[in-house]
């Protein structure tokens, strides 16, 4: 009898997973990295970084008809941070990545509730940094609606700090967690259209930062608007993309970015790129600040990879002019090498009254296998006086060569499918 229970069960599984889909995937990705001068200027007295990271990810999905729901389980381990036989992790870096649902509501409305990566057009604005190993996501609620070419979006989010035992404090909302614009409130509008070579999008989005009075008491929230567009444009072989966002908000006044980025395919194994990148920069003369910050987008993509700027620093700054070209070249089936060269200055001076901040080379070869892929880069930073200065480091006191390097493999491998 108790066999049959068995295979009954195992029977009413079975009808479960054909009429539901069901995934399990997973993710390994160490790389190491030679930092020297990555994400800064780095003195001639000190020594280079090197040292090894590693991203484990496992993903479960579930679907049916009436929602989808999706875990994501992610480690970041850098090898030796842990002694010999230590018990647990000494980073405390294990966590849940993603853990959302999403209801179909029907007639293209459907809902995403829970911890979730946010990404939408170039990700200039709204992106996952997926090039970092913790990579980026929200804690937020979502409306979404699709139909055809057309799609809407509307995200809320309402943060609030941890307090053990009782998951959050119950007396007050003060949200005390600061660093790289994390939000007390965030609201956003997303409007996208397509067409045959052509769309557009438009985005609104609202952020509220936790203000604290004198007395360190909460006194409500600093909102910073950010709104604007992307346009994107293909045809043959020929590509267009363009940024134009505005900010503005209690301390900032008349932020912008511009950019816009060509591509051309001249053959089947080689792509160029041209643009450029106009990012507002703060005017010490007045009051409020004008400088621009692209939130929440994956900035390692723009303004050079050796993440001078933007990329957690760089923040109510001169601003940037970013002027660049590029050229993809298809190596083979399954290879290519990127080469990328960027000139950099300030959209405002600097107090000497510099404006030229310097060159950035980036070379990313690819390697695809059977199953797997190999990735490896080098990055050279050609900085200016202007940069030293920037960064804070004298122009005597900055080591001569300013370069970074690395090597990344990546596996996905798919357990259930």
């Amino acid at each position: 009898m108790r066999k049959q229970y068995i295979l009954i069960g195992l029977m009413a599984l079975i009808v479960q997973f054909a009429q539901a889909q069901f995934t399990l995937d997973g993710e390994f990705r160490p790389r190491t990295e030679y930092r020297n001068g990555y994400g800064s200027i780095i003195p001639d007295a000190a020594e280079p970084g090197f040292g090894v990271s590693t991203r484990v990810r496992l993903n479960a999905g579930y679907a049916v008809d009436a929602y989808k729901f999706y875990v994501s389980f992610q480690d970041i381990m850098v090898w030796g941070e842990n002694r010999q036989l230590l018990p647990y992790d000494q980073n405390n870096s294990f966590a849940i990545f993603e853990a959302w649902t999403e209801l179909n509501l029907g007639k293209g409305f459907s809902t995403k509730l829970g911890r979730q990566t946010i990404s939408y057009d170039d990700e200039r604005i709204m992106g996952v940094v997926n090039w970092t190993q913790q990579a980026r996501n929200h804690d937020a609620a979502l409306l979404k609606y699709n139909k055809g070419k057309f799609m809407l979006d509307f995200g809320l989010a309402f943060s609030q700090d941890y307090s053990n035992p009782s998951g959050f404090q119950s007396t007050s909302t003060a949200y005390n967690t600061t660093g790289f614009f994390s939000y007390k409130t965030m609201q956003y509008l997303y409007l996208k259209q397509a067409w045959e070579n052509f769309s557009g999008s438009l985005l609104f989005l609202n952020n509220g930062f936790q203000k604290f009075d004198t007395n360190n008491a909460p006194d409500g929230v600093n909102s910073l608007q950010t709104l604007g567009t992307h346009l994107d444009y293909k045809k043959g072989s020929f590509g267009a993309a363009a940024n134009a966002f505005l900010q503005l908000g209690d301390n900032v006044d008349g932020a912008f970015l511009l950019g816009l980025d060509l591509t051309y395919k001249a053959s089947d194994k080689v792509t160029f790129g041209a643009g450029f990148e106009i990012t507002s920069g703060n005017d010490s003369t007045t009051p409020d600040s004008e400088a621009f910050f692209p939130l929440y987008g994956t900035n390692h993509k723009f303004n050079g990879f050796m993440d001078y700027f933007y990329v957690g620093n760089h923040a109510n700054n001169v601003g940037l002019v970013d002027i660049h070209a590029s050229a993809n070249f298809k190596l083979g089936a399954k290879s290519s090498l990127l080469v990328k060269a960027l000139n950099f200055s300030g959209e405002q001076d600097l107090p000497s009254g510099e404006n030229a901040l310097g060159t950035e080379i980036d070379l990313v070869f690819k390697q695809a296998f059977n199953g797997y892929a190999l990735f490896a880069g080098y990055s050279q930073m050609f900085a200016s006086d202007g940069m030293n200065e920037l960064k804070g480091v004298s122009n005597d006191a900055a080591a001569d060569i300013q370069n970074w390097g690395w090597v990344m493999l990546v596996i996905k491998p798919k357990f259930i499918n």
